[in-house]
């Protein structure tokens, strides 16, 4: 009996292991997924700024106008 019950909580130990390395390697390549993802639809700075220029002038033509 004692021999069973060392060879299952071993296989517990395994398993729970295996489980944490496989989490472990699903979070980083979720992360670096993220992270790829991120850089490729990156806007360029350039865009950025034209952007919110042109908000500005919107909204200062708007309060203008009333």
């Amino acid at each position: 009996k004692i021999s069973i019950i060392i060879f299952v909580k071993g296989e517990k130990n395994m398993i729970a292991k295996i489980w944490k390395k496989l989490l472990f390697a699903i979070l980083i390549i979720a992360c670096l997924f993220n992270i790829v993802n991120k850089l490729v639809h990156k806007a360029s700075l350039e865009q950025e700024l034209q952007s919110s220029a042109q908000y500005i002038q919107e909204q200062r033509a708007e309060n203008i106008a009333q």
